[in-house]
């Protein structure tokens, strides 16, 4: 079956199978967030985006195959909430940016930052800090060999616009961000993976750029 990214809380995840990568999305707790599970192909080792609730149905989704780390891409609870359960049972490392380290439930077994890398197996996700919607709000970067590029963007950028900013400082941090870091080096087929709802692609967001910024939000 075709992945469509279109996945519903208490329905079944749906999966993408890529040359290196299976990449599983479900969708998780009272504000439909999305936990990723990403499996290397060759080794089996995994890596979970976003330990956001309902610890039960995520660790059925790892089901037993082995999980190295947990990553979370920010602070809000909302997008934690499982995360010492699933870390507890599992033994995965946890990672996340120290700038929004001190929030989390448990500590912090790898900080990361922008540029680092994070293996999966044998692939490889790359950090992209994007400031704004936290202070250590990231975006996780697979490259698909011979393929496209695959985004996993936490609340930073969703279908129609950058995640929710406190002030218009941080809504400038964060738009300026997307466009230097995201949209400036990135093709329009990347495909996005956001942390709530739907996917989407950076050709389909590109032409709203300009809205984007004079709306404010």
């Amino acid at each position: 079956m075709s992945y469509s990214g279109d996945t519903r809380v208490g329905g079944p995840a749906d999966v993408r199978e890529l040359s290196a990568l299976t990449i599983s999305k479900l969708a998780v707790g009272p504000m439909d967030n999305n936990a990723y599970l990403l499996r290397c192909r060759a080794t089996g080792e995994g890596v979970l985006i976003d330990a956001a609730a309902e610890a039960d149905r995520v660790l059925e989704l790892i089901d037993g195959g082995g999980l190295a780390r947990v990553v979370t891409t920010h602070r809000h609870r909302d997008h934690w909430q499982a995360l010492a359960e699933v870390a507890g049972a599992t033994g995965a490392r946890t990672v996340a940016h120290p700038d929004d380290a001190d929030v989390l439930p448990v500590s912090v077994d790898e900080p990361v930052r922008h540029g680092d890398r994070i293996p999966v197996g044998r692939s490889v996700l790359e950090v992209i800090h994007l400031r704004g919607h936290t202070p250590g709000s990231i975006v996780l970067r697979y490259d698909e060999p011979g393929g496209r590029t695959h985004l996993f963007t936490g609340d930073s950028l969703f279908p129609g616009g950058v995640g929710k900013t406190r002030d218009p400082a941080a809504f400038r941090s964060l738009i300026d961000d997307v466009e230097q870091r995201v949209f400036g080096v990135l093709a329009d087929d990347t495909w996005v993976y956001p942390g709530h709802g739907r996917d989407t692609t950076l050709g389909a967001e590109r032409p709203h750029l300009a809205e984007w910024r004079e709306r404010g939000w």
